[in-house]
């Protein structure tokens, strides 16, 4: 919490307005469009209703093929399954876990409509590499930038360099309202329509606006909007959103001191930024180095009143993917060892980071020395 919250919520009360786009909600979309520089922002009730709407603006219908990582959330899949589609998955880089630009075109063939850019921990795919291989292709480029808000590739910030941006704002990341997220739309041939699948299908807005004198349904849509409420908590954050990162990101840095020497003896991997990537501290992991058992690992930690978690089970090998798909389980070698040792550690204001590293660095010892004596 910073302080406004609440005074917020009950602003948004007092006004007799709880339902979406209210006061606050046309104040967080121009903030963000603003700050971020995007063509169009939309807040939604969540980052997967803004990969819904995106889907239904790609026009995504059966057997339509999306290229996107294996290692994420449902979400980035769940959108375009529930149009039809096929997630097409390609594996991660060993530095940045994002998707791998260098095998994105062998996946594509004629049914291929999209590539979906999912920014791992904050950190950018390299995008003037997908972009390239889009425009070469015709398909489309959908940010999913729930992890990556703020954060930057060349001077852009993620969701404002594809065709359409997708953020989050649950009580996991790092601007918060709960539940939240929005849906940004840089590809000007979108706006007009992304307004009337967030309105339900209707041209609600254009009669808002006095373009016409009564609104009808006229395309697919649904329910996207946050309430009032939502948007007032959000309204809070936003306002204090540098103060936030710069807090997380000393965190961030701490960790990232404290693993210097285990890092260089191959005892854990930590996160890469590339030169052209600025981060915005969503997330600190450490990948567990060959031997040393995750599940040990975190007991350890967790016996010290630290709660370390791990993160995605790859798409790719899940039940659901395996019986709707009806093919073979790929091979992605990167994806599953990182699903296997990636360990997430505690990152939130206020978290006493140097005792969590030195209780990391004991534990990594101790298991280590463990298995060399057996």
């Amino acid at each position: 919490m910073t302080g406004r919250e609440l005074s917020n919520i009950r602003e948004a009360q007092s006004s007799g307005h709880l339902s979406g786009d209210g006061y606050f909600t046309a104040q967080c979309n121009q903030w963000i469009q603003d700050s971020l520089g995007c063509g169009q922002a939309l807040l939604t009730h969540s980052c997967t209703a803004a990969l819904e709407m995106a889907a239904l603006l790609a026009n995504i219908s059966h057997g339509d093929e999306i290229i996107m990582p294996s290692y994420t959330f449902v979400s980035t899949a769940n959108a375009f399954v529930l149009r039809g589609g096929m997630p097409v998955f390609v594996d991660i880089r060993k530095d940045t876990l994002n998707i791998n630009e260098e095998l994105i075109e062998a996946a594509i063939t004629e049914r291929t409509k999209a590539i979906v850019a999912v920014h791992y921990a904050g950190i950018s795919c390299e995008m003037d590499a997908i972009l390239d291989i889009a425009k070469k292709y015709g398909l489309l480029v959908i940010e999913d930038a729930a992890q990556g808000f703020l954060s930057k590739y060349k001077g852009k910030y993620l969701g404002t360099i594809g065709d359409i941006g997708c953020l989050s704002f649950h009580e996991t990341k790092n601007i918060i309202s709960g539940e939240g997220g929005a849906l940004l739309v840089n590809n000007p041939r979108f706006r007009d329509r992304a307004s009337i699948i967030r309105e339900k299908g209707t041209n609600r807005r254009m009669f808002q606006i006095g373009s016409v004198d009564k609104y009808s349904w006229v395309d697919l849509g649904s329910s996207f909007l946050p309430s009032e409420l939502i948007a007032a908590f959000l309204w809070g954050q936003l306002n204090e959103s540098a103060q936030i990162i710069q807090k997380r990101m000393d965190i961030w840095n701490t960790y990232d001191d404290a693993f210097d020497q285990i890092t260089s003896q191959g005892e854990i991997t930590v996160p890469c930024i590339p030169s052209n990537c600025i981060q915005n501290a969503h997330m600190y992991y450490i990948i567990l180095g060959a031997g040393i058992d995750r599940s040990q690992f975190i007991s350890r930690m967790s016996s010290k009143s630290i709660q370390c978690v791990f993160h995605y089970s790859p798409l790719h090998s899940s039940p659901f993917y395996r019986k709707y798909s009806n093919q073979s389980i790929q091979e992605l070698p990167v994806t599953e060892r990182v699903s296997e040792a990636l360990v997430r550690l505690p990152l939130w204001i206020g978290v006493d980071a140097s005792r969590v590293a030195s209780t990391v660095l004991h534990s990594v010892s101790n298991l280590r020395r463990d298995q060399v004596q057996s």
